[in-house]
Order: structure tokens, then sequence, then C-alpha cells
């Protein structure tokens, strides 16, 4: 019984917007016409007008040319300077490339895998020069391997194909590896 007084009053007051302090939104007013005028900007003759001076000597360069300025034209060149290029005489090279010994040589077994990158345990950056029964390659190392402690280095996989002479299922070949 208590329950149904309690329910109305609480409906009441829900109700009636005057009594819970809220109020019904006005609508938009639309702005006149008459607020939009044009804004007069005197933009005739009689405007004053500004003069801009030269530049102070602190803005000219060393070499300033004045209307009085003489300018001096280039003479013709002395005589008795050289008359011919000298000639050198070079020393005979062959066709092998002069290389610097290496620090070490290593030995051993080499695979591939297709990380783009050839792994060794040296430092990022040690240059090296690859030998296989097909051939030599010169890579930096960029990446820390090869897992397995019997091979020495991972190469990208058309870079073990360019060493190792052998048919496309090989997957170890020997190497010899210069490090410099």
């Amino acid at each position: 019984m208590v329950v149904g007084p309690a329910l109305t009053a609480a409906l009441a007051l829900v109700a009636l917007p005057g009594l819970a302090g809220s109020r019904a939104a006005r609508p938009l007013e639309p702005v006149p016409a008459g607020a939009f005028q044009p804004l007069p900007v005197p933009a005739d003759v009689t405007r004053s007008k500004i003069t801009i001076a030269g530049l102070d000597d602190a803005h000219l360069s060393d070499a300033v040319i004045e209307p009085d300025t003489t300018l001096i034209e280039p003479a013709d060149a002395p005589s008795g300077g050289p008359t011919g290029r000298p000639t050198v005489v070079q020393p005979v090279t062959d066709a092998r490339p002069d290389r610097k010994p290496p620090r070490y040589i290593l030995r051993g077994e080499a695979t591939f895998y297709d990380n783009g990158t050839t792994a060794m345990r040296l430092p990022r950056g040690t240059l090296v020069v690859i030998c296989g029964g097909g051939g030599c390659v010169e890579r930096t190392v960029t990446d820390y391997g090869p897992i397995k402690p019997s091979r020495i280095v991972d190469l990208y996989r058309p870079d073990f194909f360019a060493i190792c002479g052998c048919p496309w299922f090989a997957g170890i070949t020997d190497v010899t590896v210069y490090v410099y």
C-alpha cells in the first residue's frame, strides 16, 4: 500500500518540468539580413603614400656598385705560362685486385637461409670474403649465427649458390672465409 503513493509522487516530480528545474529549449532565431552590411574601406588616391628608404650601410655588400664606379675588364693572359700538359708515367698493373692480407682465415661449412643477410659469429659490419667451389663473394656480416656450432656462416640463398658450385638441392658446402 505504501508503494503506490510513493510511485505516484515520484512520477509527478518527473512529469512536471518546472518543479524539476528543466525548461523547454528555445528555438534558434535567424540572423536578420540587415546585420550583413558592407564595410566601408577608403581605398582611393587620397590615402597617404608610404615611402621605403634604401637599405642602411649594414645591409650593403663590400662591392657595392655606385653610379660612378668604373668597371675593369679582364686583360689578355700573360705570356710565358705552361703551354701543354705534363706527361706522367703510370705504373704497370695487372688484372688482380690488390687486397690487404686478411686478419685471419676460417674454414668450415656454410648453409643458406632466406633472411637476406650474411650471418656469422662475428661483429656486425665485419668485412668477409667467402669462397667455395664455385667462386667468391665479398659481404658484410649483418646477422649473428649460425645456430649450429659446426657451421661457420649462413648465407643468403643466391650468395650460397654463387659460391657453392653445387646443384640446387644441396644445403651444405665447404667454404673458406677471409676475415678483414
